[in-house]
């Protein structure tokens, strides 16, 4: 099993000391899926949900996210983002929308944990603003799918199994 950076000799949790590593730049792709009602994917895409632009709003929290990663989850470094971006694209079937965000840095330490909480936390925003409509709505698929930059080298997911 790898080591794990994130706690010491004594098992203690830490923040591990990136300062003498090289800023170089770095790149990290997530993706997530939020699966919904036909009829609520049309009020999604519409722009005229009753809470407002569905998509807009789930950009920006998105975005909102990546930047304020280091806040909500441990241990994480503030780092200071040169490019967040979340774009969505609708299935019909399933019915639902596929969630993608690309975060990058010049800096000491990857972007994987601010791709993902983007793409979470723009999921979460589209559920709270169409929960009236389908409180069925699900969240899942997350995960990283491309990271590039730092000492460990690039990344790239599998192709996910196609179901029967």
């Amino acid at each position: 099993m790898t080591k794990l950076t994130h706690l010491d000799e004594a098992g203690s949790a830490r923040m591990v000391d990136v300062g003498g590593k090289e800023a170089t730049t770095r790149t990290a792709v997530a993706e997530g899926f939020i699966a919904m009602e036909a009829e609520t994917l049309k009020l999604a895409l519409s722009g005229n949900a009753k809470k407002g632009d569905v998509l807009a709003a789930a950009r920006i929290a998105g975005i909102m996210a990546a930047k304020k990663t280091s806040e909500l989850i441990p241990l994480c470094h503030p780092l200071a983002l040169t490019k967040a971006a979340v774009d969505f694209t609708p299935s019909e079937e399933p019915a639902g929308l596929q969630i993608r965000a690309e975060v990058r840095v010049t800096g000491q330490t990857g972007v994987e944990m601010e791709a993902l909480t983007a793409v979470s936390v723009a999921a979460l925003t589209i559920y709270d603003m169409l929960k009236a409509a389908d409180r069925g709505m699900e969240i899942g698929a997350i995960r990283l799918v491309v990271k590039s930059g730092g000492r460990s080298g690039d990344y790239t997911a599998p192709p996910r199994a196609e179901k029967d």
